[in-house]
């Protein structure tokens, strides 16, 4: 951002057009002779100076964005940046996401369990601000994608560019919940968050679910477990990244209520069943809500003169314009 501590110099850009009149429209400036064509009785006169032409035309722009240049230095320009400085910290918050082929099931239209679990979560750290927030998913096994951090781009970028079946055909949500409490032990935060999404039953994994909620628990973290799917049949459509071959069928289980709402009351968090993208989406908005503290911060404001670089800028482009007139075109006043 720009500022000027003395602006009422650039009052003096009002004056720029009537003097840009008077230097080039006008017609009693001089230094033009008038000629009638129509007394010229050899052939028509074709000027073939291009090259001085456009050095002409240069040099009278360079010229006059100097002028402007020198207004604008007669103003004292400063660049001032602004920094927000966080003095506490926010929540931690890491998410852990289903990835078996469960997921692919498609009545959460119009893509499938999976899609509308990461565009859920990408809305919700778009919303997030000085919150780390960190990803793990799981399938047979679970894989820490991103540590809790700030650097929310990189994070969205992780979350695109999951696939369904790269941790196995599995679904091993104590490991998946057990790697991310790990990963919030040692965290100074006020508040640790983990936020589980998941359509299934444990079947994989060293470590229970019970016992993952109990590691988080002791660790003062809060589980919000996400049951995501609709009763009944569904359709399920999935490619397997190690062969390439496409699976369709139905799928006909559920996740395990139970299991997930003893997680959370184990932690004093929440459980949410998700039977649609639009239930899904209300769940993730009030979890957002919930998990809301204040943060202190101050502004920290930086000022840098840059009239030295303007004056500059004036200097080198009405020198342009002399040596073009001077120099080049050999012109005397």
């Amino acid at each position: 951002m720009i500022t000027f501590t003395h602006p009422v110099f650039l009052l003096l850009l009002a004056l720029y057009p009537p003097l840009f009149y008077l230097r080039h429209f006008w017609k009693g400036r001089g230094g033009r002779l008038s000629f009638s064509f129509t007394i010229w009785q050899k052939e028509i006169f074709r000027p073939e100076l291009r090259l001085t032409r456009f050095l002409i035309i240069t040099g009278d722009i360079a010229f006059w964005i100097g002028l402007i240049a020198l207004v604008f230095a007669l103003s004292g320009p400063e660049l001032v940046n602004r920094e927000k400085i966080y003095l506490t910290r926010g929540i931690d918050i890491m998410f852990v996401l289903d990835e078996s082929p469960s997921m692919a099931a498609k009545d959460f239209v119009p893509g499938n369990r999976f899609e509308a679990a990461k565009s859920v979560v990408k809305e919700f750290v778009e919303g997030r601000d000085h919150d780390p927030v960190g990803l793990v998913t799981f399938g047979r096994d679970a894989v820490l994608r991103v540590p809790p951090s700030l650097d929310y781009s990189y994070f969205l970028e992780q979350l695109g560019n999951l696939d369904l079946l790269e941790l196995g055909n599995g679904t091993a949500i104590g490991m998946g919940v057990a790697v991310a409490s790990l990963h919030l032990m040692h965290s100074s935060a006020s508040e640790k968050v983990i936020i589980l999404l998941t359509d299934g039953e444990n079947n994989a994994g060293e470590i229970t679910p019970v016992t993952s909620a109990a590691i988080a628990a002791s660790f003062g973290i809060k589980i919000y477990a996400i049951g995501i799917g609709s009763k009944g049949p569904v359709p399920l459509e999935y490619t397997d990244p190690e062969t390439g071959r496409t699976f369709r069928g139905v799928y006909k289980g559920v996740y395990d209520r139970d299991l997930l709402e003893s997680m959370a009351l184990e932690t004093t968090g929440r459980f949410f069943h998700a039977s649609s993208p639009g239930v899904l989406k209300n769940i993730i908005s009030s979890i957002n809500s919930l998990e809301r503290i204040e943060k202190r911060s101050k502004t920290k404001i930086e000022t840098r003169p840059v009239h030295r670089e303007v004056i500059l800028l004036a200097f080198v482009l009405v020198m342009y314009n002399f040596l073009i007139r001077k120099v080049f075109l050999n012109e005397v006043l």
